[in-house]
């Protein structure tokens, strides 16, 4: 386990924090799942969308399909 992911008592600690007591038997569902996220948000970090427009670019319909993967 890295020093970033989340402990048990640490999840239980935030979550009381952020107004959501969590029963003893929770702790470790929920430090799991924030440590889930937190790794799918790390990969989606690493990712360039340097020529990507905005989403409000996109125009539904107006793709061109070619089947050239």
């Amino acid at each position: 386990m890295s020093a970033a992911e989340f402990t048990p008592p640490e999840a239980a600690l935030w979550a009381g924090r952020a107004g959501l007591p969590l029963s003893a038997d929770r702790h470790a569902a929920v430090a799991a799942t924030a440590n889930h996220i937190h790794a799918v948000v790390a990969v989606l970090r690493e990712l360039d969308f340097g020529d990507t427009p905005p989403a409000a670019a996109y125009r539904a319909g107006e793709e061109k399909n070619d089947a050239a993967v």
